[in-house]
C-alpha cells in the first residue's frame, strides 16, 4: 500500500512550485501582467496577488474575513487580493516572493493549498505561453485530493461515471468511461479549466470537457 505523504512533504512541494512560478514571472512586461488568466476575470497579476493572500491568511483571519464578507467567497477573495496587489506588478511579485515558504493556510487540508498554487500557476502560464509544468509528484497529490472530494472546486462531481488514467504517472481515479491525459491535464480539467479539454483523450473525454464548460 502506498504511504500518504506527510504534511511537511506537501508543503515542500508547494514551496517548490511557488518558487518556480516566481522565477517564471520575473521577466514579464506590463502587458503580460495585465493579460487575462484562465481564472475567471482575473488578470495574471491578480492571480498572483490571490496566491499571496492564500498564503497569508490563517484560520482565524479567514473566518473573520468570511464573516465580514457575509460568507460570500468571491467578495472575500477580492478583498484579500486587493490587500496583496502592489502599486506595480513588481511590487505584487515582491509580495509573492515573501510568502514562498509560508505554511499559513485557512485549514489543514494541505493538499488543497498545494493545489492552489499548482492550478493557479497554470492559470497564468498557459495564456502566457510559458512551458514549465509542475512536477508529476506534486500534481499527483493534487489530482488524488481533487478526485476524492469537492473542496474549492467541484472536482469529484466532475468525474462521476468516469475513470481517469494519467499517461505520465501513477494517478488513476473513478469507475466508468475512460478519460486519459497527463496528470496535469486531468487535474486542470477537474478544476474546471476548459482550456485543458483538448489535452484529454478516450471515450469519456467529451463528457469531462462538457463538464468543464458547464461548471458541473
Amino acid at each position: 500500500m502506498t504511504r500518504s505523504p506527510t504534511r511537511q512533504t506537501l508543503w515542500s512541494l508547494a514551496h517548490a512550485e511557488r518558487t518556480a512560478l516566481a522565477d517564471d514571472l520575473a521577466g514579464l512586461d506590463d502587458a503580460q501582467w495585465a493579460r487575462p488568466s484562465l481564472c475567471g476575470r482575473w488578470t495574471v497579476e491578480e492571480v498572483v496577488a490571490h496566491l499571496t493572500a492564500a498564503a497569508s491568511v490563517g484560520r482565524a483571519r479567514w473566518i473573520a474575513s468570511m464573516v465580514g464578507a457575509r460568507f460570500d467567497p468571491a467578495l472575500h477573495n477580492e478583498r484579500r487580493l486587493a490587500e496583496q496587489r502592489g502599486a506595480t506588478p513588481a511590487q505584487t511579485l515582491d509580495r509573492f516572493r515573501r510568502v514562498l515558504d509560508s505554511t499559513t493556510a485557512p485549514s489543514g487540508h494541505t493538499a488543497a493549498w498545494l493545489g492552489e498554487v499548482v492550478v493557479h500557476a497554470q492559470d497564468v502560464r498557459r495564456p502566457l505561453g510559458l512551458e514549465r509544468t509542475p512536477s508529476v509528484e506534486a500534481v499527483t497529490e493534487v489530482a488524488g485530493f481533487f478526485a476524492r472530494r469537492d473542496f474549492t472546486v467541484h472536482s469529484r462531481r466532475a468525474i462521476e461515471g468516469l475513470h481517469l488514467e494519467a499517461t505520465d504517472g501513477p494517478f488513476t481515479a473513478g469507475q466508468g468511461v475512460p478519460v486519459r491525459g497527463t496528470t496535469l491535464a486531468l487535474t486542470m480539467a477537474m478544476a474546471g479549466r476548459g482550456a485543458y479539454g483538448g489535452d484529454l483523450t478516450g471515450p469519456g473525454a467529451a463528457t469531462l470537457r462538457d463538464r468543464c464548460t458547464s461548471g458541473r
